[in-house]
């Protein structure tokens, strides 16, 4: 049975309509691409902008907090799909194509599963979100990867556009309600680590001459070893 949130005097349907029917007069080869995209790709992308991500964080003067921030992202996520469980069998949308045989369905394997709200938008702007907390540049890109994530799966005729901004709803509201306790959690798991064999992952090993002052000593000299102090996690 149908619910309110399906019904198809919702402008959302339109919407839903005017983009799958992108996918009737496209060629077949752009279809595979999209699904392939909207499926795969871009969630391919995201882990590799967050090993960008990773890579920058451990050469940061804060590396322990960076790095304690990227790896609330994947968490977070975990999070955002956990809450999303409940949500899913309260709401109980089917997807589009079972009340609206009419759209262009580019995948298989979605029937009997629900609709509301999309995995793989919640996925893709919380990794969006919490990457922006550490690396704004990345986080720009990975937003930008998130909204295409959104138009792919209406495009595969798969999730309602409310579907969508649901899940970003409720990733971005999982990251940034949640980001004080996880990093009050991961920034002295992050400090305690870099003391230990697997410091390298924390922070990248530095470069030059250990210890003595810098050329030019004085009063106002400052160690080599020494690091200012940290900072919070936006960069």
């Amino acid at each position: 049975m149908s619910t309110p949130l399906a019904d198809t005097t919702n402008p959302d349907l339109g919407l839903l309509y005017a983009v799958n029917g992108l996918a009737k007069r496209s060629p077949e080869w752009l279809d595979h691409l999209v699904s392939w995209i909207g499926e795969y790709g871009i969630l391919i992308g995201l882990a590799l902008l967050g090993l960008a991500g990773w890579l920058q964080a451990r050469r940061r003067p804060d590396a322990p907090v960076a790095v304690a921030g990227l790896l609330w992202a994947p968490l977070s996520v975990a999070v955002a799909e956990l809450a999303n469980l409940p949500i899913a069998a309260i709401v109980n949308r089917p997807r589009p194509f079972v009340d609206h045989p009419g759209l262009d369905v580019l995948v298989e394997g979605k029937a009997g599963t629900h609709s509301f709200v999309s995995d793989h938008s919640t996925m893709s702007m919380g990794i969006a979100v919490a990457l922006f907390l550490v690396n704004r540049r990345l986080g720009w890109i990975a937003g930008g990867l998130a909204l295409l994530q959104g138009f792919c799966r209406m495009y595969m005729g798969v999730h309602y556009p409310t579907d969508v901004i649901g899940g970003f709803a409720l990733a971005t509201a999982v990251v940034l309600l949640l980001a004080p306790i996880a990093m009050a959690v991961l920034v002295p798991l992050c400090h305690a680590l870099s003391r230990t064999a697997v410091a390298p992952l924390i922070r990248a090993p530095q470069s030059g001459p250990r210890g003595g002052r810098r050329r030019g000593g004085g009063r106002g000299a400052v160690r080599a070893d020494e690091q200012p102090p940290e900072s919070d996690l936006a960069a």
